[in-house]
């Protein structure tokens, strides 16, 4: 009897240092996974204010002193880079609309879906509802499927509200550097596919 006791006390002692073990293990894991996650998103914040400061609208009369390693455009590039973004990330193709007079959409989005309307504001702080009327006042006009307003900032909590159930993608700068990382892993998937050899 007594050794049968002892089985049993070795069996407990082991399966509770297991126990700990395997504890101990899944807890640093989640830690990890947490710290890289936040590292990512801070990562993201990063890249979206890099956005904000390559193509934001420049003082002509007091232009800042930029290093040579920093790219420099201007607020009209940004509507390109957009587009090409969407195209990249979605698929389909997109057309950049011309700088003046486009009645509020920057560019159109054409996918096996349909038409979708896009507006982009390089923008510091949060945008308000305003851009979202305009995407959706033409959305109607037009009969796009849907609509984009993308920022480099972000959107009010109001500008949120008022886009629920417009079939607007609220774009903000953290989703915008997701799909223009999303993009580039979507063309070196393609440039893998075309150039396998190579790769």
């Amino acid at each position: 009897m007594l050794i049968f006791e002892l089985i049993i006390a070795i069996i407990l002692a082991a399966s509770f240092v297991h126990f700990n073990l395997t504890k101990r293990k899944n807890s640093y894991q989640t830690s990890m996974f947490a710290q890289h996650i936040d590292t990512s998103v801070e990562m993201k914040r990063t890249l979206a204010m890099g956005l904000y400061l390559r193509f934001k609208k420049e003082n002509p009369e007091n232009p800042p002193n930029y290093s040579s390693t920093y790219i420099k455009e201007d607020s009209i590039a940004f509507e390109s880079f957009v587009a090409d973004v969407v195209q990249k990330a979605k698929g389909g193709s997109t057309w950049v609309s011309p700088g003046s007079g486009d009645f509020g959409v920057d560019f159109e989005h054409t996918t096996e879906e349909g038409l979708f309307l896009g507006q982009v504001k390089c923008y510091q702080g949060d945008l308000a509802f305003d851009p979202i009327a305009l995407v959706h006042s033409n959305m109607i006009k037009k009969g796009a499927k849907g609509g984009y307003v993308i920022t480099t900032g972000s959107f009010t909590s109001g500008a949120r509200e008022y886009a629920e159930g417009l079939d607007i993608e609220l774009i903000d700068g953290i989703k915008l550097v997701d799909l223009w990382l999303s993009g580039l892993v979507n063309v070196e998937q393609e440039i893998k596919t075309l150039l396998p050899d190579y790769i």
